[in-house]
């Protein structure tokens, strides 16, 4: 099975959920992604991780060796960036 791409890991988010923003980065076997989703509000970080992960499924084991990721809502994003 050929490595997945950026974009193609970034798709196979987006296909899952909502975002307003999303960015990811990688080799083909380690990635980051940063992902801006009002989905995570009133979530802690993990719990954050855990969706996006659950949106990924059977693609953690057999695609994706690694996956860090910075996520924040909508309005942490805008105060990140105001900073």
């Amino acid at each position: 099975m050929s490595q997945p791409t950026p974009e193609q890991v970034q798709q196979y988010i987006t296909s899952g959920m909502a975002c307003e923003y999303i960015a990811v980065e990688g080799d083909g076997q380690h990635f980051y992604a940063t992902i801006v989703a009002s989905s995570f509000d009133g979530l802690n970080t993990l719990a954050r991780q855990r969706v996006v992960y659950a949106v990924l499924g059977e693609r953690m084991v057999s695609e994706i060796h690694a996956l860090s990721m910075k996520t924040h809502t909508p309005q942490e994003w805008a105060q990140k960036a105001a900073q």
